[in-house]
């Protein structure tokens, strides 16, 4: 198996050992994997894209610019599902930690607040129709992280949301993460349940979370419930991140695993970012460094973290590995008591107001 990265080949070679220049070095150093390719028909394999890329941050349209040029990679190097990480468009809310977030009433956070808010995408307004256009044109699947200016709530709260487009180029979900995580939720609002959902791509289920949802078990477990044999999880950017999770879910569920980070260091913020200077006084040299990655359903690395490294990731995975290692363990099917316990999941969304005319 061969994976490029900005056109470095990183080579899997046939008796397991990874080598792979910019990957995560001390993850398996030289472990045989019993991962087996087989060669089966076409609807059984998929090839899948990973983005590892840092945003120009919080500027919504140079952002679209290129999400639209690795989308164009993606397509020339033939791969159906195209993952980017989470709230890539148009960044994630790093100010925060570095600028005493929590402090009430400050204006410096009202600032950097609102000139988010600006950047983020309404869908409604049709914001996301150039991306939607391109995976039709190229008959690819994607998944993009955003921050989402959901209409429905007003138009004036962000959600940190994952979306699905279709390779017909129309969207079938947006996901609006749960529960934001620790800091983020002076900037995020809370989602709802409506986008937790899978859909069939070839002969695959996929479905997919946002960082720190992919621990939270229920969640997980409404995906496996539904289905889902080929998971996405997003993140902001932290081999830290995904490391651990990415093989644990793969070897829970028996299901592929497909962890997609952003990048970010301290010269990607760009010069008319508000309060820049009063962000830099506290950044690190890297705030994000990747960490990309592919788990087979034995729990296995298909592709360990790759750090600090731009680019497209790109691999082909075989549904029939899925089968092999449900034989013995299916969370949702022959190795669960519904029973005794059972899953209740709301996918009403949630709005203030029903409007009854």
């Amino acid at each position: 198996m061969n994976v490029k990265v900005n056109g470095e080949c990183i080579h899997y070679h046939e008796h397991g050992t990874f080598k792979a220049k910019g990957s995560y070095k001390d993850a398996i150093p030289n472990k045989t994997s019993t991962l087996k390719m087989i060669q089966t028909d076409t609807k059984n394999t998929l090839k899948i894209g990973m983005a590892q890329i840092s945003p120009v941050w919080l500027n919504k349209q140079k952002t679209i610019d290129k999400i639209k040029t690795y989308i164009k990679k993606a397509a020339d190097d033939n791969c159906e599902l195209l993952v980017f990480g989470e709230a890539l468009l148009p960044g994630y809310p790093f100010w925060i930690s570095l600028t005493d977030g929590a402090k009430f009433n400050s204006t410096t956070q009202k600032e950097i607040h609102a000139h988010y808010v600006k950047n983020s995408i309404q869908i409604e307004a049709g914001e996301l129709d150039e991306i939607c256009a391109l995976a039709k044109e190229n008959s690819m699947a994607m998944y993009l992280g955003i921050m989402e200016r959901a209409k429905n709530r007003g138009g004036h709260s962000i959600y940190c949301s994952l979306v699905y487009i279709d390779a017909n180029g129309d969207i079938k979900s947006v996901h609006r993460k749960l529960q934001p995580t620790y800091d983020e939720r002076l900037t995020w609002a809370p989602g709802d349940g409506n986008g937790l959902r899978v859909h069939d791509l070839k002969d695959f289920c996929v479905g997919g979370l946002n960082c720190w949802e992919n621990w939270m078990p229920l969640s997980r477990t409404a995906l496996y419930g539904m289905g889902e044999n080929l998971h996405i999880a997003v993140w902001p950017g932290s081999d830290y991140n995904t490391l651990d999770i990415t093989r644990f879910i793969a070897r829970e569920s028996r299901s592929f695993v497909v962890s997609v980070s952003s990048l970010m260091k301290v010269e990607d913020f760009p010069a008319d970012t508000p309060h820049l200077q009063e962000i830099l006084k506290n950044a690190p040299d890297t705030m994000a460094n990747g960490g990309s990655c592919i788990a087979g359903p034995d729990g296995e690395w298909i592709i360990p973290p790759v750090i600090d490294k731009e680019g497209l990731i790109t691999s082909t995975i075989d549904f029939n590995r899925v089968l092999e290692e449900r034989q013995n363990f299916d969370p949702v099917g022959h190795y669960s008591r519904p029973d005794v316990t059972k899953l209740t999941v709301n996918r009403e969304r949630q709005s203030i107001i029903d409007v009854i005319d």
